[in-house]
């Protein structure tokens, strides 16, 4: 394989961005540059980014700032000062184990693949509720390596693109899903109709705390919502396969009868368990997502 960028849009983690930094640092197979965009109009990461250099970074470390609070302008903008020929994406509070840009890569050539995704494994602190332990609501579906991701399954976060895929076509994420989220998902569902050859890597984990901030029912809701919104918006634009009229009405048949099922499954599984109860309350949450899309609201995730 040839040059690999390492690319990191942050905003205002300037103790995890160190920490991902120094396990970049550590890599078997190390970066040929790592590009941190800092969506901090002040400028809060530049000061890890200087002390990462004066620690004696190996490879080049370039840094901006992309000042308007907008994910996909930071993403593009990374994408914009990364000069190699493939480029990886984390995320500014996960951690990578020393060989995971290794397995990334030789997943992209064993498989011949345009790009390739790896899971991002919650860590849920033991102070959290017993019932979100319970619950495994972080947790994301796994694939064996070397399969093809399914359009409806494929995430950011942990992800290597052969770089001319995202330098064909303008900037490859949307700016108006900048304040929504979405903005990956768009991006690689937009690849995948167009040809790219997306795999699986199982062995490339990288880990992500779940931060305070998310235990509670009120963030997993939010959340649901967003990825109802996410799916159905994909779903009517043609990316999981041609929409007619009557397929627009049956979705909307499915969503609300799923909406109405998962109302009723919540009620009568909280005796069983809180967490029972709060799964059955996202996919509720998921499939109102996916109904306001008919009406043209958009819940700003980001805003």
């Amino acid at each position: 394989m040839s040059t690999v960028s390492l690319c990191i849009a942050t905003y205002r983690r300037q103790e995890r961005l160190a920490a991902v930094l120094e396990d970049l640092a550590r890599q078997t197979r190390l970066p040929d540059e790592v590009v941190v965009v800092d969506n901090d109009g002040a400028g809060s990461a530049r000061a890890v980014v200087e002390e990462r250099v004066a620690a004696g970074a190996p490879f080049p470390i370039r840094y901006a700032v992309q000042p308007q609070k907008n994910i996909s302008l930071t993403r593009n903008k990374t994408v914009e000062l990364a000069g190699g020929d493939w480029l990886a994406f984390i995320d500014d509070d996960e951690r990578a184990p020393a060989q995971w840009l290794a397995q990334l890569i030789e997943a992209a050539r064993a498989s011949a693949a345009d790009g390739v995704l790896g899971p991002v494994d919650p860590v849920v602190p033991p102070t959290a509720p017993a019932w979100i332990r319970r619950g495994r609501f972080y947790d994301f579906p796994r694939m064996p390596t070397g399969t093809v991701i399914p359009p409806n399954r494929l995430r950011f976060g942990n992800v290597l693109l052969k770089a001319s895929w995202l330098r064909d076509a303008g900037p490859p994420f949307d700016p108006a899903l900048g304040l929504t989220g979405g903005e990956d998902g768009d991006l690689l569902s937009r690849l995948a109709l167009r040809g790219a050859r997306i795999v699986w890597c199982d062995e490339a984990v990288v880990s992500e705390p779940v931060e305070p901030a998310r235990l509670s029912l009120g963030w997993l809701l939010r959340r649901a919502l967003s990825g109802g919104q996410d799916f159905a918006r994909h779903t009517l634009a043609g990316r999981y396969g041609a929409v007619s009229a009557p397929k627009r009405a049956l979705f909307f048949a499915r969503a609300l009868a799923q909406a109405l099922a998962a109302a009723a499954l919540a009620l009568l599984a909280l005796p069983l368990g809180r967490h029972h109860a709060a799964r059955w309350l996202t996919a509720l949450s998921a499939n109102v997502g996916k109904l306001s899309v008919f009406w043209g609201w958009r819940y700003r995730e980001y805003a």
